[in-house]
């Protein structure tokens, strides 16, 4: 990316701006509306500030708010991979979708239709949430047609569940069932990382299985280790356009406790960076970090967590920007 017309879509330095001035934007870039980001911007950030698919505890729809503060402490460059994704494409916090706090299917329309414009601007998405099932309207928006998608989701459960209380289809425990059955996802394409805690009955695992999605549950993913499971990642993924979905509660709660449904005995933090960034090479065209509830952890720890890991997926999707202008 040339310094040029691109240059204003860069964050603000903490060397030139303190991190506790400034309006808070995603990682202390600037705020464009979508109507005026089609022409330059690669990569959007967008917050989806919504939980009406909870099923227990509410609050993920202050997660991208909170996120939003404490992304003040990203910085430019990957320290690892040494990766400048600001430097590679431009990005901007592109706001929030509009949401219907007390309709679940006008909200999913509303998402869905924003995404649909993120992808006729040829913007790729990078989203805060929200409760899980903001992703099934997202992939609504992106997938192309008769083309699904890949995916990568880190979580502690599996979302393939298939209704709730008397016949709801659409909770945060159901989105990759709907999405699978509305053909936006492969499953023979998706792997899920870090599954577990009890079930409700012995064959909740079933359908996701018969589908042959490629299930790791947790004693299989300390078994193998971060590595080799990324390594596992980019082989059921293959060579297709992929999407990256990171549930908070995929973490151990000592990490992440600002989440809706905690599960005990999940992965480090450090551990899902390793994973993340195992991932490079993949056509990653989307991705989302969910579940952050900021009501229960006022400190804003599971926050910082949480855009720590789309700092890591952004690294990620600039990459392939990058790989595809070489081609």
């Amino acid at each position: 990316m040339s310094d040029g017309k691109h240059a204003f879509y860069r964050p603000r330095s903490g060397a030139d701006l303190p991190r506790f001035a400034g309006i808070p934007t995603f990682m202390r870039l600037p705020h464009v509306d979508l109507p005026k980001a089609t022409a330059e911007v690669d990569i959007g950030l967008i917050g989806v500030p919504w939980d009406g698919g909870t099923t227990n505890r509410p609050g993920a729809r202050h997660g991208p708010r909170q996120m939003r503060d404490l992304s003040t402490m990203m910085r430019n460059v990957h320290h690892v991979t040494g990766t400048m994704p600001f430097n590679i494409a431009s990005c901007a916090d592109l706001g929030d979708t509009s949401v219907n706090p007390v309709d679940l299917l006008d909200t999913l329309a509303r998402v869905g239709a924003f995404y649909k414009d993120l992808k006729a601007a040829n913007i790729m998405p990078l989203t805060a949430g929200g409760d899980h099932l903001i992703t099934l309207p997202v992939m609504r928006g992106i997938a192309e047609p008769g083309q699904p998608l890949g995916m990568v989701h880190f979580d502690a459960h599996t979302d393939t569940w298939d209704r709730y209380f008397g016949g709801h289809e659409y909770t945060h425990g159901t989105p990759f069932r709907r999405a699978i059955e509305e053909g936006l996802l492969d499953p023979k394409r998706v792997i899920q990382i870090g599954i577990r805690g009890a079930l409700y009955t012995p064959d909740d695992k079933d359908w996701g299985l018969e589908q042959g999605i490629r299930v790791i549950e947790i004693e299989e993913y300390f078994d193998l280790g971060p590595e080799k499971v990324a390594t596992e990642a980019r082989r059921v993924i293959g060579d297709g356009p992929c999407y990256v979905s990171f549930d908070v509660d995929g973490l151990d709660p000592v990490y992440a406790p600002g989440t809706g449904t905690p599960e005990i005995g999940g992965y480090t933090t450090h551990d899902a960076q390793v994973m993340l960034r195992g991932l490079r090479g993949l056509d990653i065209v989307g991705g989302d970090v969910v579940e952050v509830s900021p009501p229960f952890d006022m400190s804003g720890s599971t926050a910082l967590v949480g855009v720590t890991l789309m700092f890591e997926i952004l690294c990620l999707m600039a990459e392939r920007i990058e790989m595809r202008g070489r081609k």
